[in-house]
């Protein structure tokens, strides 16, 4: 497993992570199979999304935001329940399928570490997973 530093700038914000999970493909050179990328934060989350058009981004924040506003009553005393609830929403984990040495993901497609709760500095967690020997018995 690769783990890498991911910084983050804003309370709420998305960041283009895609390349940086490419180049472990590269590292460890997996062919075919997966890559399993995974957060171990309870206010951050991963997820697949539209790369072509950076105001996706700030409309999932603001979605996000709507969904989740942080003035709701909460009992949690860090004042940070909203972004777990966020991160609950888009999740910890993608698995995304590696062909031919390359993340399978659509045309308009990347992978995107969602901070919640920042500015931090964050860990993401790549797991290369080899399709293993494709011959049959």
């Amino acid at each position: 497993m690769i783990t890498m530093t991911v910084p983050t700038e804003r309370r709420v914000c998305f960041i283009d992570v895609t390349g940086r999970v490419a180049e472990v493909l590269q590292r460890c050179a997996l062919t075919d199979g997966a890559v399993l990328v995974t957060v171990p934060h309870t206010t951050a989350a991963v997820t697949i999304n539209e790369n072509a058009d950076p105001t996706v981004r700030s409309d999932l924040e603001m979605a996000l935001e709507r969904l989740v506003p942080d003035d709701l009553p909460f009992a949690h005393l860090e004042g940070n329940s909203d972004a777990h609830a966020k991160a609950m929403l888009v999740g910890g984990s993608v698995m995304v399928p590696v062909e031919a040495g390359r993340l399978v993901l659509g045309t308009w497609q990347g992978i995107f570490f969602a901070e919640f709760d920042g500015p931090r500095q964050r860990r993401l967690h790549v797991q290369p997973l080899s399709a293993g020997d494709p011959r049959t018995d």
